[in-house]
């Protein structure tokens, strides 16, 4: 059997019906990671979903955030949250565990501006998601941490990365508290199968002809300890999503495993 994970910032959950709905049909993924839902929960249109055979486990605020798991299978041990003593963020994590594989799904603070102090929160957040990790899991466990990381790991993954090196997405200061997870126990699963340049996951609305031009950013990932990547069989990035009518700024990414 195969398992399907997929992970999507959608920018706004609702505007993004029309395109999450056929695309969810054609992909059938058998879990799926959303980020940016930007509702709150009353508001949630869990009912759609279920309508097309998924259940969902979410957490929002008005206007910005928020993180949904969509399902084929009930999840258990549903969190949300770092669970730590620092700030609360309980819109940008949700874990759930689908028998023994778990799913953190996050939505990394972007970081604004260098000189902003999100930059500094987004650089302590990769720390304490670190810490999380090490409180809940072994690098032996097997865990899927997806999502919109805020950060392209390497030159291969931005379309200019002598022009955009010290973006708050591309800076070496994120690089490395980025590689600080990885060392925990971590692999890029989509990297595992495609180490070809010029794949993207984002492509800015404010770039004409992003998409066509191959002006993009691959800061949406699916990350996974070793036991999992030895069992991962595919990878790839969807672009239809982004190229259709009234797309997201992200598109999707899917990995499939041996289950």
């Amino acid at each position: 059997m195969t398992l399907r994970i997929a992970t999507y910032n959608v920018n706004s959950v609702r505007a993004r019906l029309p395109v999450l709905e056929p695309w969810l049909n054609r992909v059938r993924p058998d879990v799926v990671c959303l980020q940016e839902t930007k509702v709150v929960d009353e508001s949630f249109p869990a009912d759609a979903f279920r309508k097309l055979g998924y259940r969902s486990v979410f957490r929002g605020e008005k206007s910005y955030n928020g993180v949904a798991i969509l399902s084929v299978k009930e999840p258990s041990d549903v969190r949300f949250g770092l669970e730590d003593d620092g700030p609360l963020d309980e819109t940008r994590l949700a874990a759930a565990s689908f028998g023994k594989i778990h799913v953190v799904n996050t939505y990394v603070p972007q970081g604004r501006d260098v000189e902003d102090p999100m930059f500094a929160y987004k650089l302590e957040w990769l720390a304490r998601l670190r810490r999380y990790f090490e409180r809940r899991f072994t690098p032996r466990s097997l865990v899927i941490w997806a999502g919109d990381f805020n950060i392209a790991p390497e030159p291969i993954d931005v379309h200019d990365p002598k022009r955009l090196l010290g973006h708050v997405c591309f800076h070496p200061d994120a690089h490395r508290a980025l590689a600080d997870l990885k060392a925990w126990g971590f692999a890029d699963v989509f990297r595992h199968h495609v180490p070809e340049s010029g794949q993207y996951t984002f492509y800015d609305y404010r770039v004409k002809d992003s998409v066509a031009r191959g002006l993009g950013w691959r800061v949406d990932h699916v990350w996974a300890t070793k036991p999992l990547v030895e069992r991962s069989t595919n990878a790839w990035i969807d672009l239809a999503p982004r190229t259709g009518e009234a797309p997201s700024d992200h598109t999707p990414l899917v990995v499939e495993f041996d289950a």
